[in-house]
């Protein structure tokens, strides 16, 4: 007979789960019965999906899903293994390969997720004689990478970079001076949409001697020629030391790759626990990434983009919103009831927008993250749009940030 666990166990289980039922920070599943797209199913309803970050619509893309199907009949289900001992596929050399020539780098490392990536990366490179600077908005698994690593952590804003660059300049002066300096942010943050400053990060980090992790997860497919990202776009794609980012955004499907120097990967390879300890991830996913890829850097991915933009454009103009940078809306309400409140009222209206809430946002900045796709049709947009007025009602808690030129 099997053993049950101690009821003190259950019962302090219990009082965590209704101490955040209170606090209005309870979660759970609600599953869609259907395809992601901008148009799902829920418990029997028809919605508009504002809350994918499906930005051009890839994730059921007729030719992806051909390309996923025949992966798996050339390549078979699974990997099997991880990649050093017998799970390195053709299609993971192709799409490694492919990613690297895209993104203009030496070489390219997949992994089964972005968390996977940032937790693999910053321990691999970084140890207790290191220093990371890290943005204030940078991704949680970024931040779980850098405490996992053991080196000092301190944390800049992206609105204040004089405390980076004091930072930097106190660090050259430590004695001892850290090993290595590596600072690290997002291109497009995750949860706020705007650009990080990246030519005056470029240049603080070049000044000191550090060097920059750039997570392209949101700009990746969207931002710059062919969707390289903002580092492309900028034109600094070259001074970025380690570029990572997210075949499960834009590109459709799923995973994440780093991109960089030979030195770089190599380095990964023999030193990347959540690479060297995984199953690699599904050939059919890699093969079916190599057409993503096409699409991506051909002329139906330009299309999509000059769309996305539209979108966007008019989205916030009929909010009367900054010109967008992204296709991400942050609509900040404060309290999680009032985010929990108005995407109940945009879900009986046929808008699927979950309340974003603590711990994935700071305290008191709940908020409805609203996300466009180069998908969504005009009039729904503005019906959509007609619906969130009545939660505007507090100002984005960051400087609003300027456009970004198409490419």
């Amino acid at each position: 007979m099997v053993s049950l666990p101690s009821q003190p166990w259950n019962a302090g289980l219990r009082q965590d789960l209704e101490d955040l039922d209170r606090s209005d920070l309870l979660r759970s599943f609600q599953p869609l019965a259907s395809p992601q797209g901008i148009h799902v199913q829920r418990n029997g309803r028809s919605l508009v999906n504002f809350s994918s970050n499906d930005y051009l619509g890839l994730a059921c893309h007729p030719a992806i899903r051909n390309a996923l199907a025949q992966g798996a009949l050339t390549h078979g289900a699974g990997s099997g293994s991880a990649r050093l001992i017998s799970g390195t596929l053709p299609a993971h050399i192709a799409l490694e390969s492919r990613l690297a020539t895209f993104h203009q780098t030496e070489a390219c490392l997949t992994f089964s997720s972005g968390y996977a990536a940032a937790l693999g990366i910053l321990p691999a490179l970084l140890d207790r004689r290191d220093l990371v600077l890290i943005d204030k908005l940078s991704h949680a698994s970024l931040i779980d990478g850098a405490r996992l690593s053991g080196a000092s952590i301190r944390v800049f804003r992206r609105d204040r970079l004089e405390k980076l660059e004091s930072l930097l300049r106190d660090a050259r002066c430590l004695s001892p001076v850290p090993r290595r300096i590596l600072v690290v942010t997002e291109s497009i943050y995750s949860m706020d949409g705007i650009p990080a400053p990246l030519q005056d990060l470029i240049s603080l980090k070049d000044r000191y001697g550090a060097a920059l992790l750039l997570d392209e997860a949101h700009a990746f497919g969207v931002l710059g020629p062919a969707g390289r990202g903002l580092s492309a776009q900028l034109g600094l794609q070259h001074r970025v030391d380690i570029l990572m980012g997210t075949l499960g955004k834009a590109a459709g499907l799923a995973g994440a790759f780093v991109a960089g120097s030979r030195l770089l990967i190599d380095t990964l390879v023999n030193r990347a626990r959540s690479f060297i300890f995984s199953t690699a991830p599904p050939p059919a996913i890699a093969h079916a990434a190599l057409t993503a890829l096409d699409i991506l850097s051909g002329t139906e991915g330009a299309q999509l983009r000059s769309q996305l933009r539209s979108n966007c454009a008019a989205f916030a103009s009929t909010l009367d919103l900054p010109p967008p940078s992204s296709a991400i809306f942050p609509i900040i309400l404060g309290a999680p009831h009032l985010a929990l409140d108005a995407s109940r009222s945009l879900l009986e209206q046929g808008f699927l927008v979950p309340a974003i809430r603590y711990p994935t946002v700071p305290r008191s900045t709940a908020r409805l993250r609203v996300t466009l796709s180069a998908q969504h049709d005009s009039a729904v947009i503005q019906h959509f749009a007609a619906g969130l007025t009545a939660f505007q009602n507090l100002p984005h808690s960051e400087p609003a940030a300027k456009p970004l030129p198409a490419p």
